[in-house]
């Protein structure tokens, strides 16, 4: 995983940074739209047409969680 002392505390975070190598969520972006859909991992915010977003919150509790368990 990805150093995730780097990520953000609060505010939003694009795909690109979610994902690995450069985030700290190790899926590729297939499987990641397949959990969104499947409600395992957050919904995503539309910012604009083209700008999809997720909070950094909802990011960070799910590879916390995954450290503790």
């Amino acid at each position: 995983m990805s150093d995730i002392g780097n990520f953000p505390l609060t505010g939003f975070v694009r795909l690109s940074q979610i994902l690995a190598p450069s985030g700290p969520i190790p899926v590729s972006k297939s499987t990641w739209w397949q959990g969104v859909k499947d409600g395992r991992f957050p919904q995503p915010q539309k910012l604009g047409p083209r700008t999809t977003v997720w909070k950094v919150e909802h990011i960070r509790a799910l590879f916390e969680d995954r450290e503790d368990g």
